[in-house]
């Protein structure tokens, strides 16, 4: 419940800034109008970049792999004994 809260609060953050910069004229109003636009398009950049970012460096996990194929290999047995055709190997 508290990450609700904190994204709560930067969304309003945000939205008092953009708030202040209508009513303001430090910004032109054409391009304040634009700035939420421009937040969802940069939140879904970074977030494709994280994605890829996270896709190249994948971690592995070799020791993983050998205890997954072991467990593949126990299930497989199980299966057996209880009749089921889990395919040939």
């Amino acid at each position: 419940m508290k990450h609700i809260f904190k994204i709560i609060a930067v969304l309003v953050a945000i939205s008092a800034f953009w708030v202040a910069l209508l009513e303001t004229s430090t910004v032109p109003r054409s391009y304040t109008w634009l700035l939420p636009i421009y937040l969802v398009v940069a939140l879904g950049c970074y977030g494709l970049f994280m994605v890829g970012f996270g896709l190249m460096f994948f971690p592995t996990c070799p020791q993983e792999a050998i205890l997954l194929q072991q467990d593949i290999v126990e299930a497989k047995e199980f299966l057996a004994k209880k009749g089921v055709d889990v395919g040939s190997e």
